[in-house]
């Protein structure tokens, strides 16, 4: 179903871009697949289109700098001072969860138990084996095999990068002083992949790995998850309940720019690597047709585009958040004149 779901939507973000009304974006690959289905509903409810790049985030945040895009996306919200100087605002669409993946004979999906110092040793590679003691004494009662541990992790400039990096800077002391939080930082071991989909893909190719991804990714591809230990102590499983407990005291109203981190978030069923996606979008709008188009396309997805996230296990944004936003489009959103343009 999924693959079928994906399918479909890919076809309708592969749009010409000769056609006037159709947007452009670029960035981050955590929200390709709801982006995408929510463009072939769009689509097919509008008749206009969305090609969007699933490139990475620090891609996405380059070309709307550049302005060759309408809208860029990131997961790693942008700083008050460098949305200011560069004339941009930003807002979330979508929220999710990353998890770690691994491709380990005789595990299956959900088994593993891990922590966040543990994943931080394994990517430092201080743990190189998977039947280490410290992942052994986690793990009781399942057969891990004397096999070595090979580390994949994002080759691109990355938001899922950052909630990952952000993750074990929280939980490790170690990491946070040796390696720190980042879209791009420098890995201490392993092989890179680019988007989540190159990260799947070696996870699934390479026996013995270990990678991270947005959920929708591990399960169209099939990956074995793993469980890990939130803040509370409880190990938990990713779905779209544990990441909207993660998303629950979020404080949007505290946080410039609507810029909130959900990693770590104190809860006994919240998952501990829970993210958000940003809009990124320019405050004077050259052309204030698309900049419209690309506003009505969010506030359809915002009204209409629940079901599809659920099916994906992504979070929709609270209706208290969209009225937030929807208010920060009409205030900082113009056209050259200074007219708003929602």
């Amino acid at each position: 179903m999924f693959k079928k779901i994906l399918a479909g939507a890919a076809a309708a973000l592969v749009m010409s871009t000769s056609i006037a009304a159709d947007m452009t974006g670029a960035g981050a690959t955590f929200p390709y697949p709801i982006y995408a289905k929510w463009a072939e509903s769009y689509k097919a409810a509008t008749g206009n289109g969305l090609n969007y790049q699933s490139v990475g985030s620090g891609a996405g945040i380059k070309q709307i700098k550049a302005k060759t895009v309408d809208f860029g996306a990131s997961d790693m919200p942008l700083k008050a001072e460098e949305l200011e100087e560069a004339g941009l605002m930003q807002f979330p669409a979508i929220m999710g969860g990353v998890v770690a993946v691994v491709n380990v004979d005789g595990v299956q999906p959900g088994q593993l138990k891990l922590t966040g110092p543990v994943l931080a040793d394994i990517y430092l590679g201080k743990i190189t084996k998977w039947n280490a003691q410290p992942i052994a004494a986690l793990n009781p009662g399942v057969k891990l095999p004397d096999a070595d541990i090979t580390v994949v992790h994002r080759a691109d400039s990355s938001g899922t990068s950052f909630l990952w990096t952000d993750y074990l800077s929280k939980t490790s002391p170690a990491w946070k002083s040796s390696v720190g939080a980042g879209t791009t930082v420098k890995w201490a071991v392993g092989v890179g992949g680019k988007g989540n989909e190159g990260v799947a893909a070696n996870v699934q190719r390479i026996k013995g790995a270990i990678g991270y991804v947005e959920w929708a990714y591990a399960k169209k591809n099939k990956l074995s998850h793993t469980q890990l230990k939130n803040k509370d102590g409880s190990f938990v499983q990713p779905d779209d309940d544990a990441f909207k407990a993660a998303a629950a005291g979020a404080e949007w109203t505290k946080a410039p720019g609507f810029g909130v981190v959900l990693t770590d978030q104190a809860g006994k069923q919240s998952w501990p690597i829970t993210g958000v996606s940003y809009i990124l979008m320019h405050k004077t709008q050259a052309d204030a047709s698309k900049g419209t188009e690309v506003l009505k396309f969010f506030d359809w997805a915002f009204k209409n585009g629940a079901p599809a996230a659920a099916e994906l296990d992504y979070v929709p944004m609270p209706a208290s958040v969209v009225k937030l936003v929807q208010a920060n489009w009409k205030q900082q959103l113009k056209d050259g004149s200074g007219k708003a343009i929602y």
